[in-house]
């Protein structure tokens, strides 16, 4: 059913057949006003955001996933992440998935920056987060969930992006952004 909608987040956007709606969104047809004046139908997930943190366990060491994910095929490497719930702050969320995922709580956490997953179909972001001050507890995998647990060296980590270990983009973007924050001297000079 095509529905009128005037929209801050997406501008221009003067109409949407909403096409399915789930757990990850709803995905729709929007007439859009373009910037340049022509009008377009476009396709668009709509999705809630999502929030991905790099947990240290010290200044040099910290924790990934080894996750399944139907969608990539197999078992990837992944820091913690998840979707937001409505009205989630995106701090909130990176807790939460890390006391989730990891069994682990954070005493600190600090924002790294936000990504755009896939701006070509989807509005998703995923705010950005490194935990600090870790506190060992118990895991609350969902039962759709299938996760390791792994310390790792964030040296070793970045290497694991150079060959090809680590292709999740939010795990990427992530594990970058920390590097920025690690003791000097720390990570290999990496040209």
């Amino acid at each position: 059913m095509l529905r009128r909608v005037e929209d801050r987040r997406h501008p221009g956007r003067r109409a949407r057949e909403e096409l399915w709606s789930g757990s990850v969104g709803s995905f729709g047809i929007d007439r859009v006003e373009l910037p340049n004046g022509r009008v377009a139908q476009l396709a668009l997930l709509e999705h809630p955001g999502a929030a991905a943190v790099v947990p240290f366990v010290d200044g040099t060491t910290i924790l990934l996933l080894r996750q399944f994910r139907y969608a990539a095929g197999g078992t990837i490497w992944e820091v913690p992440a998840g979707k937001l719930d409505a009205g989630e702050a995106p701090e909130h969320c990176a807790l939460r998935e890390l006391h989730e995922e990891t069994g682990y709580r954070a005493a600190r956490i600090e924002p790294l920056g936000r990504i755009l997953t896939t701006p070509g179909f989807t509005d998703e972001q995923i705010w950005l987060f490194a935990a600090r001050d870790l506190e060992a507890d118990r895991t609350a995998h969902g039962e759709h969930e299938v996760i390791e647990v792994h310390q790792v060296p964030l040296a070793t980590a970045l290497d694991m992006i150079d060959s090809g270990e680590i292709v999740d983009g939010k795990t990427i973007a992530a594990l970058h952004a920390a590097s920025r924050q690690a003791p000097p001297g720390t990570l290999p000079f990496r040209a």
